[in-house]
């Protein structure tokens, strides 16, 4: 197993590069789809070898749980300073597995408690935004946002609405059904828990919640035909709203840079390319990312399979 087993622990931090280069060289929606991936299978490699480390370091423990074979020096060998790095390895998991727990409790139970608060509440038709799916709140704070659920929800404020004309409104609207359309909410949650699991990962969080905020800005854009429209909308909601604290979703003009994403708007529509070439500095920064990725994968199952060879010569039949 050796040193391959920390690899993965710090290998995400070559997948940084694939942030800048997906915003510069992808559609918002590729961007966001590739660079969730990228931060799964990271964050997954990354933990497992955790799990590895804490099968050395809890196999020295007194009254483990696990064979006492496993704690062989043959096995103990497998892993450069065992008893430090194994022990480490069970608070370090602790720790992901804590967080984990924690991020995703915070985000179901603000869903629970968002759709039990609009249960009462009628359709938005009243307020002029002529939908069954919108929940207006009388709130002179502005903010929205897309509810996730059966059915989803877009939960927009009555202090929002006096912000905007008619033409931005249906702008802010296409927006927030563009969220639930696309399922943002689980890309946003995947690379959420990516960052707890390996918190080199957490840069990917940024990249992916200003790539779902251009994607949907895109597909408002598209559906009302207007892009300096989508663009005044997004301007306007950003100049008067505030943050909204909304665990794991997508806000309205709370998130990604507001003035990058108004530019994006006022510009051409982003064609749906391919990465540059290989010969350019971009090219090459993102073949050494796309390096590092694959090869913590391979230092993943490389770490797992002399684990298991070692486990399995230490085990007696």
């Amino acid at each position: 197993m050796g040193v391959f087993v920390f690899l993965p622990l710090v290998l995400p931090l070559t997948a940084l590069p694939l942030a800048r280069l997906a915003e510069h060289h992808l559609h918002p929606r590729s961007a966001s789809v590739f660079l969730a991936s990228v931060a799964v299978v990271l964050a997954a490699c990354s933990t497992f070898c955790l799990g590895l480390l804490v099968v050395v370091g809890t196999a020295q423990l007194p009254g483990n749980p696990l064979p006492d074979n496993w704690s062989d020096p043959e096995v103990r060998a497998a892993v450069p300073y065992d008893e430090v790095a194994g022990k480490a390895a069970i608070f370090a998991l602790a720790l992901v597995v804590v967080a984990c727990a924690l991020t995703l409790r915070r985000h179901v139970r603000f869903r629970l408690r968002a759709h039990r608060a609009l249960a009462g509440l009628g359709s938005g038709v009243g307020a002029g935004v002529g939908s069954d799916e919108v929940a207006v709140l009388d709130d002179e704070e502005p903010y929205a946002y897309a509810l996730p659920g059966s059915p989803g929800r877009i939960v927009v404020s009555t202090g929002m609405l006096s912000c905007l004309d008619e033409a931005e409104r249906r702008a802010l609207l296409a927006h927030e059904r563009a969220h639930l359309a696309g399922r943002h909410h689980r890309l946003l949650l995947a690379v959420q828990l990516a960052g707890c699991a390996n918190p080199f990962l957490r840069p990917l969080r940024a990249a992916v919640m200003y790539g779902t905020e251009r994607w949907a800005d895109e597909e408002a854009a598209r559906v009302t035909g207007d892009r300096r429209i989508t663009a005044r909308a997004v301007g306007k909601a950003a100049l008067f709203s505030r943050r909204v604290t909304t665990p794991g979703l997508a806000a309205f003009a709370a998130a990604g840079p507001v003035p990058r994403r108004v530019a994006a708007l006022l510009g051409p529509v982003p064609p749906r390319g391919s990465w540059p070439s290989a010969l350019t500095r971009a090219g090459m920064a993102a073949c050494v990312a796309a390096a590092g990725t694959a090869a913590s994968t391979l230092s993943a199952f490389n770490a797992a399979l002399a684990l298991f060879v070692a486990l399995e010569a230490a085990t007696p039949l």
